[in-house]
């Protein structure tokens, strides 16, 4: 298994290459003009497996060593710590050290810690690590029971409803209109979120989604701050980014200012994660946000075989939607391979002994257990397959539960290896052992009960050795790549995995939900449940949700490199009724099947020039902005707090003190009822600029920077009255 490469686990590090030049050789064409694209706006449209990591890597080296960017004016960010680790592994090797990569939440932390005793004063609010128990909390103070899985659809309600700005008492209506299922009454969603802010506050704490929310509100409330980010960073690289959501693209546009030296990088076939309020729109836009871009698509797949590429285009085929619109027709690089498989079960235990037969013949036949993936819809469909992978005598291991260095037993096992690493000369357990690895078995053996042999069944004492063995395992490998290795060592390596969350390798096969294996590869896949019902899944109702089903798939296909599986159940239980059928997206796929009249073929690789030096409004885009102009002077204006305002700074204020401060009485109000900072309702700035215009209606008051629809929807109609001299009701301020 692996995130882009097919690499051991410590691999034999390249030479760094001796020039500029060097960076570009073996990269195709279409990588080659990623890689030398270094100025202006950019979009990489990268298929599944093209290489895209390998293209901008590329290109911020290129640009480094050729001396047209400087390391430290370049933030590229990605949404994992594993992405931003291996990103800043692969510029290392390539001589452009000192480039930021990092993840949104990563970068923002960074910029909140250092600005917020300037911004606010004092140190900066705890970060809690899991808002669940918060919410918990919130709940039961509200009087509600929440059981476990409600508990955890609500506190993915409230995260949707912070990465879309969306406050407590808006969440009914947005959650209507995005068509979204909630797992309770929308009404009692959202007081449950209003409670979970106040309690935020009562206790001094911020979740990650406050550490984009409120470093937004700084740069956008201080334009000095602003400026001396825009100062330090002045060239972007965002991958994956299909999956930025509103909150994130508003963090972006913040950075950027009024610059368009960006280079994106996506692919919208892979927008998998609408839930969590990724949207693939800010990548389908980027062409009419800015007409100039030069935009590559990259569709050389070098991952999988011909068979796996043609059925992972056939799915597309038949996609609809703006996403489909815009797919990309891939032309797989490698040698061909077998037709990938397809077979019907009478029932859901049948299918898992099916899958654990044929991977035990796989890892008979040689291919390595860590090499084959079982890929399924639900977590819930996990416990199957990890019983008849053990009866089937094969290891395994789970990805997308509790993280590698989260879990208990690996603590445990990190402080006994770190006590023995100081102390291991008083321990008798390592007398008589000198290498490494023999060492980790010992201090495990002891502490961890570790055995060599694996214990029988399945379940938490299965996953509990499979955690000990990935250690051992990873000693081995430290072992023969650095001979000489020290127990000491080992703990350091142990300690930089954690910090990056890079697990080791599990020598067993990975069982994963489609979500999971996002970004990852195995040489065998089986897509296991794929019927209807699962497949899509039962509440997928509307064609967006329905396409996003068909995408999920098509990301399971394209993880297998060489060998795929695909199977489903007539019934979930033996002696069931047989009223399954297989998933609809195979229909004029799979064998014996009619095809379906398929659309016309994909986007193809190369490149498309942007339009530089002509008129913009000749590009379809949104509607473009007129210059900002000073109402004083009539001067154009450029500074985004004059913009503002709407007159230069040392212009005269003709501003209503009066209501002025009406409006910051009601404004603490406001952000006391949602639990945001004042800042987050408006900015200063902006209930100067309602002061000194005095609004007298909706369309006069949007035509204010900083009074956005939603904003008008919420608030627009005090405000008004504020600006109108009229008295709220005490209940109505509340509201």
């Amino acid at each position: 298994m692996t995130a882009a490469t097919h690499s051991p686990l410590f691999p034999q590090v390249p030479a760094v290459p001796d020039s500029a030049d060097a960076v570009l050789e073996g990269l195709d064409p279409e990588q080659r003009e990623v890689a030398t694209a270094l100025r202006g706006p950019v979009c990489v449209l990268a298929g599944a497996g093209t290489g895209k990591t390998r293209a901008i890597t590329h290109r911020i080296a290129y640009g480094v060593r050729s001396g047209i960017l400087q390391p430290a004016s370049v933030l590229a960010v990605t949404f994992t710590n594993r992405a931003a680790g291996e990103m800043r592994g692969r510029l290392r090797q390539l001589g452009a050290q000192g480039v930021q990569a990092r993840t949104f939440h990563s970068a923002a932390l960074r910029q909140l810690q250092y600005f917020w005793p300037k911004a606010v004063g004092g140190s900066l609010p705890r970060l809690v690590d899991r808002k669940i128990q918060l919410v918990a909390d919130a709940a039961a103070g509200l009087g509600t029971r929440l059981d476990r899985g409600e508990l955890r659809d609500v506190t993915g309600e409230i995260e949707w409803c912070k990465v879309t700005q969306t406050i407590p008492a808006d969440y009914p209506y947005a959650a209507a209109k995005a068509g979204r299922e909630a797992p309770r009454d929308p009404t009692e969603i959202a007081h449950l979120y209003a409670a979970y802010e106040d309690l935020k506050r009562d206790r001094a704490v911020i979740d990650f989604e406050d550490v984009l929310l409120l470093t937004v509100a700084v740069l956008q409330d201080r334009q000095d701050i602003a400026e001396q980010v825009r100062a330090q960073y002045q060239h972007f690289v965002v991958d994956e980014y299909q999956d930025v959501s509103p909150l994130q693209q508003r963090l972006l546009d913040l950075w950027l200012g009024d610059r368009d030296d960006l280079c994106v990088v996506g692919d919208a076939s892979q927008t998998i994660y609408s839930f969590t309020g990724a949207t693939p729109d800010h990548l389908l836009d980027f062409r009419a946000r800015h007409p100039g871009a030069t935009v590559v698509k990259l569709v050389r797949d070098y991952r999988s075989t011909p068979q796996v590429v043609r059925l992972a285009n056939g799915l597309l085929a038949q996609a609809h939607g703006r996403a489909a619109d815009h797919r990309l027709e891939l032309v797989s690089q490698r040698p061909s391979g077998p037709e990938p498989g397809y077979t019907e079960y009478t029932d859901e235990p049948a299918e898992a002994e099916g899958a654990a037969r044929r991977i035990r013949e796989l890892i008979d036949a040689g291919v390595p257990a860590a090499e084959i993936a079982v890929l399924f819809r639900t977590n819930s469909q996990s416990e199957t397959y990890e019983q008849a992978l053990a009866d089937a005598g094969v290891p395994y291991q789970l990805r997308g539960a509790e993280r590698f260095f989260d879990r208990p037993e690996v603590r445990k096992a990190g402080l006994a290896l770190r006590g023995a690493a100081r102390f291991g000369g008083n321990d008798s357990r390592l007398d008589d052992v000198v290498d490494l690895p023999s060492q980790v078995r010992a201090v495990l053996s002891g502490e961890g009960g570790w055995t060599i042999q694996p214990p029988a069944g399945s379940g938490a004492v299965r996953e509990r050795w499979e955690s000990l063995t990935a250690l051992v395992n990873l000693a081995q490998d430290l072992a023969a790549a650095r001979p000489g290795a020290t127990l000491g060592d080992f703990v350091a390596e142990l300690d930089e995995r954690a910090a990056a969350q890079h697990a080791p390798t599990v020598q067993g096969v990975t069982l994963a939900s489609l979500h999971a294996a996002k970004g990852l590869e195995w040489d065998a896949v089986f897509l296991v449940g794929v019927a209807e019902g699962m497949l899509p899944i039962t509440y997928a109702r509307t064609d967006e949700q329905i396409e996003e089903e068909r995408r999920l798939l098509y990301v399971g296909v394209t993880r297998a490199r060489e060998r795929l599986h695909v199977s489903w159940s007539l019934s979930r239980s033996p002696g069931g009724r047989h009223n399954r059928r297989p998933s609809r997206f195979l229909d004029g796929l799979r064998p014996g099947t009619t095809p379906t009249v398929g659309r016309s073929a994909g986007s193809v690789g190369g490149v498309e020039r942007g339009i530089r030096g002509v008129d913009a409004t000749a590009v379809p885009r949104r509607a473009q902005r007129t210059p900002a102009r000073c109402r004083v002077c009539g001067r154009t204006l450029t500074d985004a707090g004059e913009m503002k305002l709407m007159r230069c700074e040392d212009c005269p204020s003709d501003m209503d003190e009066g209501l002025y401060e009406r409006l910051r009485e009601w404004r603490a109000v406001q952000a006391a009822n949602s639990g945001q900072p004042d800042f987050c309702v408006f900015t200063d700035r902006t209930l100067m600029a309602i002061a000194e215009n005095r609004p007298d209606s909706p369309a006069e008051l949007s035509r204010i920077p900083g009074v956005l629809s939603r904003k008008l929807r919420s608030y627009g109609a005090e405000v008004l009255a504020i600006c109108a001299g009229q008295e709220l009701d005490d209940e109505i301020a509340v509201d």
